[in-house]
Formats: structure tokens, sequence, C-alpha cells
């Protein structure tokens, strides 16, 4: 039975893909940080792993135990994260530090910890990114910053373990049914604050928060077809999925930047003068 590991499961994106691995057979090995998710993925019938992916020791020791139980690992998704959203400056370097301890440094950690089991399986690792790496809008400047290392890092290391028989595809989602814009909407919420220059702006910051649910593709529709990619015997290297996640890179990328940048500040209420 191939073996996967999945962080982040405990809703959305995450429990879907963790569903979909285990109707195809997989023995998944779901991780979530909250005891109260782990215990529901337990229930789920999951093999639940309480894990924070930037903890290393723990890292360490969920690597040994994969060694142990199973000798190997085929497939790793490296789906955690959240998006933090509100003005850069307001956020200032304490919000980046954090938005990219989850979101990039994590996926080095991770993969670190379990390459050892990786390499003797010859598995295949995979990054969730987002076309918001791609595609930067005001409000998102952390999160778009966090997913395009990530794309960097996938790049790097798609290279760098191939030597080793692992390979690497990195997801770039378009607009997915899940928790991410209210996670988001919370996230944007600590920051909006009276004090902000942006207060007269908290609209254009809420509704960029929002904007990962416009006429979302349904998880379970992103999992199965992840899935699809994930069982091919070349896995592509960029696998763009769900609504937007074609056209909005191919925005970013015939458009003048000016008009782009003219159009998503319209979008988000960044028009006249504080």
């Amino acid at each position: 039975m191939p073996i996967a590991l999945i962080t982040g499961c405990s809703s959305g994106i995450g429990r879907a893909l963790a569903d979909a691995f285990k109707n195809a057979g997989f023995e998944v090995l779901a991780t979530a940080r909250k005891a109260e998710d782990v215990a529901v993925l337990a229930d789920a019938g999951f093999t639940a792993v309480q894990l924070d992916v930037n903890d290393g020791p723990a890292l360490e020791h969920l690597s040994e135990r994969i060694n142990q139980q199973h000798g190997g690992l085929d497939v790793l998704i490296n789906n955690a994260g959240y998006g933090a959203m509100g003005p850069l400056l307001d956020g200032g370097v304490a919000a980046m530090q954090r938005q990219f301890e989850t979101n990039v440094f994590a996926v080095v950690g991770v993969t670190r910890a379990l390459f050892p089991v990786l390499r003797r399986s010859r598995g295949l690792v995979v990054n969730i990114g987002s076309v918001s790496g791609v595609l930067v809008t005001p409000f998102a400047g952390a999160y778009c910053a966090s997913k395009a290392a990530v794309h960097a890092l996938s790049d790097a290391l798609r290279m760098e373990l191939a030597p080793f028989g692992i390979r690497v595809m990195e997801v770039q989602p378009g607009a997915i049914a899940s928790s991410f814009a209210r996670n988001a909407g919370l996230e944007a919420e600590l920051l909006i604050s009276e004090q902000s220059p942006w207060w007269p702006l908290r609209e254009g910051i809420r509704a960029r928060a929002k904007a990962s649910q416009d006429n979302p593709t349904p998880a379970s529709q992103f999992a199965a077809d992840l899935l699809k990619a994930v069982q091919h015997s070349k896995p592509p290297r960029l696998l763009r999925l769900g609504n937007g996640s074609r056209a909005l890179p191919l925005l970013a990328g015939l458009l003048p930047k000016g008009l782009l940048e003219c159009g998503l500040m319209k979008r988000f209420g960044l028009t006249g003068q504080l």
C-alpha cells in the first residue's frame, strides 16, 4: 500500500486531499496542529498525526516513525499554510516572519526531515503554492511573497532532489472552496485598526480577504485532479487547478504592468488620495 503524508488536514484542501488519497488506496498520514482536529481525522480512519510543521524535533521523530513502520514515504504533500491579509506596513516584519515560517520555511523543514524516507521510496514531493505567487495583489503582499518563494523553492528542490530519484511537483490553485477566506478574513481583522493610515480603505482589505472564494472550484474536484496528476507516470512540474488558475497568470504575463496595477487598485479601492 502506498504511503502519503499530507500536512494541514483539518479542513478545506488538506482534508479533501486526505479523503481522495485514502479512497484511492493510499495509507494517509494526515497531520493537523490541534488535538481536536487530530481526533476527528482519527475517527475518519486516517493515521492521524498531531504536528506543528515548524517543530523541528517533532518532524525528526515523525521521520523515524515512518522509517520504522513503513520503511519509506511515497508522497509528501506540503499543504499547511494560511493567508496573512492587510497592508504590508501595518503587519510589518513580524507578520512577514509568521507568514514565511508556515508557508515557506516549513516546506523546507518538513521536506528536509522526511528526505531519508522519501529517498528510500524514490518519492514525490508536492508543494501547494498559489496563483497569488504569480499575480500579486494589494493587501496580500506577505501571502503573495510567500507563495512566490514556494515557486522558487520548488524549482530549486526539483533539480537538487533529482539525483536521489525524488520528484517535485508544484501546484498553484486558483479559487478553491475552503475555509481559507474565513481564516484570511480573521487575519485581516486583527490588523484593521482606526490607527492605521489605511483605515479608510478597510472594505478593500476585506474584499481581498474574501477574493479566494469568488466562484470557487469544489475542494473535492481539486483533490481528484491533483490525485490523478500524482498517479501519472510522469507527474507535471507545475499544475494549475481551480477557477482562475490559468487566466490570472495569463493576465499577469500579457498585460502591461501599469495597466494591471491600475485594475487591481480599482478592484480593491486604492484610488484617490488619502
